[in-house]
């Protein structure tokens, strides 16, 4: 006597998991020949997953980017009032992250874009699963020096680029204040530089005017990458009002011991 066979039904149609994903939804659906509106409604909650997963690699790599504590040397120095300060190129900031980015599946590129004589830059980073964030920082052209027009463009397009590239990964050096400690807000949409308010604005100029600083030389110093005092971003401040009392107070020494010879 023959053994019967049971012979399994629908054994085209597609097996789910225990716990489908739209893709496994859209997979059945064609399966059983749903209607163009049905596929299509599924292909959006599809591509809302995706970019779902994307945001969650996204924060996870950026997680562990920062994780690794990077530090920029610094490789560049600038005199004022008779003191050297250092600080990080841009070359060294790529130097010191883009390979840890690579590791973590994180690219960056940089957008610039020009309107009448404000130049924003924009540092856009991308994880391999295509979610990206970015930071955009704005400056007039850099017109300490004697630059001609193009280099004065270019200088504040490199220290933008720097600046937004060591926002986006959380980095800081001792010419980038972290601005107590918020560095963990770096990917959210960013917005303009903020400049400092008026009354910042006087007491900086005050210790300008009793020190006899001159604002160029300070600016230059400074390397803010804006052509008046009026427009120094906020996060330079407290630097700006060390260094002036730093010099008032070097001023007022010398003089001390001039009467006292």
């Amino acid at each position: 006597m023959s053994e019967l066979v049971e012979i399994p039904q629908n054994t085209t149609q597609t097996a789910l998991s225990a716990t489908p994903t739209p893709s496994d939804l859209l997979r059945l659906a064609i399966d059983k020949g749903a209607d163009l509106d049905r596929l299509e409604r599924l292909m959006d909650l599809q591509a809302k997953y995706e970019a779902g997963q994307a945001r969650k690699a996204f924060t996870a790599a950026m997680t562990d980017l920062k994780s690794r504590n990077l530090t920029v040397r610094k490789d560049k120095s600038v005199a004022f009032s008779g003191t050297a300060y250092t600080h990080s190129s841009l070359a060294e900031v790529v130097e010191t992250v883009v390979r840890h980015m690579a590791d973590a599946g994180l690219s960056h590129r940089w957008t610039v874009a020009q309107e009448g004589k404000s130049i924003t830059v924009a540092c856009v980073i991308t994880h391999e699963l295509g979610h990206s964030e970015q930071v955009v920082m704005t400056a007039a052209p850099d017109d300490s020096g004697k630059k001609n027009a193009i280099q004065q463009v270019a200088s504040t397009i490199t220290y933008l680029q720097r600046y937004t590239l060591m926002a986006a990964c959380g980095l800081a050096s001792r010419d980038m204040p972290d601005d107590d400690g918020r560095g963990s807000e770096q990917h959210r949409e960013a917005t303009p530089v903020q400049a400092i308010s008026q009354e910042q604005y006087d007491l900086l100029a005050d210790l300008m005017r009793s020190t006899c600083t001159v604002a160029d030389d300070f600016l230059r110093y400074l390397n803010a990458g804006v052509q008046s005092l009026t427009e120094l971003p906020a996060v330079h401040f407290r630097r700006a009002k060390a260094a002036l009392e730093a010099k008032a107070a070097k001023q007022a020494k010398e003089v001390a011991n001039g009467l006292a010879a």
